[in-house]
């Protein structure tokens, strides 16, 4: 029986440290001002937020929608301007924080289409085939 993400990162401990490394990658990453701007100052209560909804996501407790009733992504990131720039952003710092959790390689290659799929759904607009100022309105974001 092959093992889910959960398990293979170390279940609880595995998936707070992933979460925790995440907001570290984002504080501390030259180029993720923009997704770093859309948070609190101090992030305790999103990576918390984090780390509940990986580990339903990735096979282990629901904890996220325990708590929640749902597993919407799209509803709680409706107020924020995201674009293709803060996707990749987001995902950065995934990847960052795969690696300084030391991920293996086979987690990593599992997780790279499903993180672009999730970071891809909460995106709500697409600058890349136009100016921000084509239309006289500036994107804040």
């Amino acid at each position: 029986m092959s093992q889910t993400p959960y398990q293979l990162l170390g279940e609880d401990e595995g998936i707070r440290a992933l979460a925790t490394a995440f907001y570290q990658a984002m504080d501390e990453l030259p180029g993720t001002k923009d997704i770093r701007g859309m948070h609190a100052e101090n992030m305790d209560a999103i990576q918390q937020k984090l780390y509940e909804y990986l580990t339903g996501w990735l096979g282990g407790p629901p904890l996220y929608s325990d708590r929640t009733g749902s597993v919407c992504l799209t509803e709680p990131h409706k107020p924020y301007a995201i674009g293709p720039s803060e996707r990749d952003q987001w995902l950065h710092c995934m990847d960052v924080a795969l690696e300084k959790i030391n991920a293996s390689d086979e987690v990593k290659a599992m997780l790279k289409d499903p993180m672009y799929r999730i970071a891809d759904a909460v995106r709500n607009q697409d600058h890349s085939n136009r100016s921000p100022r084509d239309d006289g309105v500036i994107a804040v974001g």
